[in-house]
């Protein structure tokens, strides 16, 4: 009897210790601080050799710098043959506000042309290429779907293949790469804003993605292009990076920059997400909400700036986060929908809350109709769990850096 009652005890044991140990097992491992990140960009050693005697473009902005210095001038230093600058939105400096149109133009320090890549010209045109041999791309990207710099990446790999340029990619991290979530595209819902089938945060480097972009065949003539990534030395995707510059205007924070993917989606409704304010995308808020909430906020237009959106009114909302520590307690890793259903549940006219723009961001037209019938986030969620699933499986064949998982 004794025997029996110390084997089940020993079985209850081994039981419990199993059930820890597989939550354990599934608990996401710890981010880790990236001082210690080495771009691309600063592996000159890399790639300076692939540029001799050839005549180079570059796709870069304000965040395309080496030791501070931006890859322009660091380039021109050492001798490369130059011979103009593309840029994505937001232009050469980063200055040009979401959906601006940036202008072609000269540097007023080298006298090279820019050319924007942005508009009605969002793809380099097989003039702009003939003196080209080589073009290579050097943006610092977010990690999100709709960020628009990887769709301006794909074109240029597509102008390449066309133009039989080689086309070189100097990758930087991805300071959202350390998950993945969110609805896949569907092909009906496919804009700038997205161009391919990635959930929303979809836990690559632009090295990557493009690897992707090209493995899958997702750009014609793929097997034709000659690419080259020169990779990040000491970075991982449990890298916690912050980025020395700001990618675009309105993204001022690492608090904005973590809080992005989920807060962004607010631009397919009525809510504002702070434009005008010294802390975007870190809130929202709409002057119909004063008898829901406290917080408020006025958004101000800068001098040369498009008007935000209700510009000297008062908002009421709510502020998500101050700093980078509140968005990981109450984002962590996964694309949050919460807010967005609170600030539905608060508009009191629900047929004008979400517009047109809202199933480009998210890439489907389900999730505006879930939120209406009164769907939680949490079951909304796992309605695209198994397509992250799918996609997380063919992510992992393009991998340059150790995974999250």
């Amino acid at each position: 009897m004794l025997k029996a009652i110390l084997y089940s005890v020993l079985l209850s044991f081994c039981f419990v210790h199993a059930i820890a140990q597989n939550a354990n097992d599934n608990k996401p491992k710890p981010l880790r601080y990236g001082h210690d990140v080495v771009v691309g960009a600063e592996r000159t050693d890399k790639y300076l050799p692939l540029l001799k005697d050839k005549k180079v473009a570059l796709l870069i902005n304000q965040t395309s710098n080496v030791a501070n210095v931006s890859l322009l001038d660091t380039l021109l230093r050492v001798g490369v043959n130059v011979v103009k600058v593309f840029v994505p939105e937001h232009g050469f400096r980063g200055e040009a506000e979401a959906g601006a149109k940036v202008d072609d133009g000269t540097d007023s320090i080298t006298k090279l042309p820019i050319i924007s890549l942005y508009g009605d010209n969002k793809k380099p045109k097989a003039e702009q290429l003939t003196d080209v041999d080589v073009l290579i791309y050097d943006l610092q990207d977010v990690g999100v779907r709709f960020y628009t710099y990887i769709s301006t990446m794909q074109y240029a790999m597509e102008a390449c293949i066309e133009n039989k340029k080689k086309f070189i990619i100097l990758d930087r991290p991805n300071p959202n790469g350390h998950y993945v979530d969110g609805p896949v595209l569907k092909p009906e819902y496919k804009s700038f804003v997205g161009m391919q089938p990635i959930p929303v945060i979809y836990g690559m480097t632009v090295g990557e993605y493009a690897k992707m972009l090209a493995g899958e065949k997702w750009v014609s003539g793929a097997d034709k292009l000659d690419m080259k990534v020169i990779t990040c030395a000491n970075y991982d995707h449990l890298t916690q990076y912050d980025l020395p510059v700001r990618p675009s205007p309105n993204l001022k924070t690492m608090a904005a920059v973590l809080a992005y993917p989920s807060v962004c989606l607010f631009e397919g409704t009525v809510v504002s997400v702070g434009r005008g304010t010294s802390t975007p995308f870190q809130m929202f808020g709409h002057p119909d909400f004063s008898q829901k909430a406290s917080y408020s906020f006025r958004p101000v237009p800068v001098w040369g700036k498009p008007e935000p959106l209700y510009a000297y009114k008062d908002c009421f909302g709510q502020m998500i986060a101050m700093d980078k520590q509140e968005v990981f307690t109450l984002i962590g890793r996964q694309l949050r929908l919460h807010w967005l259903i609170r600030a539905y549940s608060w508009y009191p006219d629900k047929k004008k809350f979400f517009n047109p723009f809202f199933e480009k961001l998210i890439g489907n037209g389900d999730v505006r109709k879930q939120i209406e019938s009164g769907a939680t986030e949490y079951a909304i969620a796992a309605r695209w769990k198994p397509e992250v699933a799918a996609f997380k499986k063919i992510r992992k064949k393009y991998l340059l850096y150790p995974d999250f998982e």
